[in-house]
């Protein structure tokens, strides 16, 4: 009776134990799940508290970036996005190589190519402009007769003997279109007074006119294929064509450097640079002319050009630093300018074709830039064959008229981004065009140039330079034709001597 009696007592205690049991487990599970729901919490917190990685740099933005860090001086290097992501832009150390008339004159579409493989051109569209502007003083000792070839030498702009000048140059605009990896479209507007082929002075309505220099469409990737083609108007592929003076084109440019209609195709590879051009007939822009049918109508394809240079890197052969180099080439012209009878005049018909070879060379070594050219035709110019009205004893033989230029510029302070200038500069260059017999007229027209330029930015140019030029020989009329006599108005006893000051910026 007594057990019966105990477990009466106890079984109500242990019926509260198991509840409060119970409970106890219920609260432990209550408990770990709040832990667990309290520590996905705080991961989530965490996670948003991250900073979220940058995005991805397209390769051409970061060869762009490294280009800006590496010339801090190139204010067209900012980065910017691939050029499918981008429409408009600008790049300013593109723009004064694309539009200077001094360096790569014959050249430029492959100055382009090389642009794109840099990342210059990362937009679809990249605008570019050039501005020269100068003041000059002249003196001559005759009367109205200048022989400095920057600008036309007429007795329309220059009266008495001695002129002065502060005034624009000449302008440029330029439209450079990637529209397609592969595909680029080019178009260069020039506003150029002083050198139009245009009658009346420098500030006659007709020779205030917008035209465009060059332009083309152009097929070619060298990061694809080492070739190109182009169609379009052009610098013809003859000659070097290039000054180390900071303004002054030299003789040979004057004498033989080409601008035409034509088709283009080019060769790169290693050290390698070939090309051919055919060229539309008739009298060109500039220093092409082959008869269409006994006329200058430009109505067939028949000239062309044809030019192989090779660069040497003299730094990977232990010469020297970075960018020493030596370049070498030669060209050949189906028909120049030179084939017109007496009397000679811009763009008169040829009886016939006379061809044209050039050979040049240029040395970068260091803070040395040293270059020389050479060009002539392989046949007589018929129109520099005529007798001295003033004289009837003396008759002049016809010659192949030739020029040569030699000259050097010395660079010192910071290396700029601009075909491996220097901050500062020191020139001097020697050309001569020779266009006539021993004792013509007409014979020769010599130049000198000595100059000196500071680039305070890789995209302005500030110069000046001290010009003597011996003779007066205008090309047109050059042997005479112009007078009522027959006489020419060509001159070797004209000395012209100019001092000038100027400032081409680009962007």
């Amino acid at each position: 009776m007594a057990g019966a009696a105990l477990s009466a007592i106890a079984a109500p205690a242990m019926a509260q134990d198991a509840a409060l049991l119970e409970r106890l487990e219920a609260l432990e599970s209550r408990f770990e799940a709040l832990a667990n729901e309290n520590e996905h919490l705080r991961a989530q917190v965490a996670q948003l508290r991250t900073p979220a990685p940058a995005p991805a740099v397209p390769p051409v933005a970061a060869q762009s970036a490294a280009a800006h860090a590496a010339n801090p001086r190139d204010a067209g290097a900012t980065p910017q996005l691939a050029y499918e992501d981008v429409l408009v832009g600008t790049s300013s150390a593109y723009g004064y190589r694309i539009l200077d008339h001094a360096v790569n004159a014959t050249s430029k579409p492959l100055v382009q190519l090389e642009a794109m493989q840099a990342g210059e051109l990362d937009r679809r569209v990249t605008l570019s402009g050039a501005v020269i502007a100068i003041a000059n003083a002249q003196w001559s000792n005759v009367d109205s007769k200048f022989g400095y070839l920057m600008r036309n030498p007429t007795s329309a702009n220059q009266i008495g003997d001695r002129v002065s000048e502060a005034l624009l140059h000449s302008a440029s605009l330029a439209v450079t279109a990637r529209v397609a990896p592969s595909v680029t479209a080019y178009a260069e507007l020039l506003y150029d007074p002083q050198q139009s082929f245009a009658a009346g002075t420098i500030t006659g309505l007709a020779r205030n006119q917008i035209s465009l220099r060059r332009g083309w469409v152009m097929l070619g990737n060298l990061d694809k294929a080492p070739v190109y083609a182009l169609v379009g108007k052009m610098d013809t592929p003859f000659g070097l064509q290039d000054t180390v003076s900071p303004f002054t084109n030299s003789t040979n440019w004057h004498a033989f450097a080409g601008l035409a209609y034509g088709a283009q195709a080019g060769y790169v590879s290693g050290g390698l640079h070939v090309r051919a051009m055919a060229i539309q007939g008739g009298a060109q822009f500039r220093s092409a002319n082959v008869p269409v049918e006994g006329t200058n109508v430009p109505s067939r394809l028949n000239n062309f050009a044809l030019d192989a240079r090779y660069t040497l890197d003299l730094a990977a052969m232990g010469l020297g630093g970075l960018d020493n180099a030596l370049l070498v080439g030669a060209s050949y012209q189906h028909g120049t300018a030179y084939c017109q009878d007496y009397p000679v005049f811009h763009f008169n018909p040829c009886a016939d074709n006379n061809p044209g070879i050039a050979a040049y060379g240029k040395l970068i070594y260091g803070p040395l830039t040293l270059l020389g050219e050479y060009a002539q035709t392989t046949k007589v110019w018929a129109g520099t064959a005529v007798p001295d009205p003033t004289n009837p004893l003396s008759i002049y033989d016809a010659v192949k008229p030739r020029a040569f230029t030699i000259g050097g510029r010395f660079g010192f302070g910071s290396r700029m981004a601009v075909e491996q200038r220097r901050e500062f500069a020191l020139s001097g260059e020697f050309s001569r065009f020779i266009s006539g017999d021993d004792g013509a007229p007409w014979e020769r027209q010599t130049q000198l140039v000595v100059g000196g330029s500071w680039f305070p930015v890789a995209n302005v140019n500030m110069f000046g330079e001290l010009t003597h030029v011996d003779g007066f020989v205008p090309l047109n009329f050059l042997s005479g034709g112009n007078f009522p006599d027959g006489s020419t108005w060509s001159e070797q006893g004209v000395n012209t001597k100019v001092v000038l000051v100027g400032a081409q910026v680009a962007f």
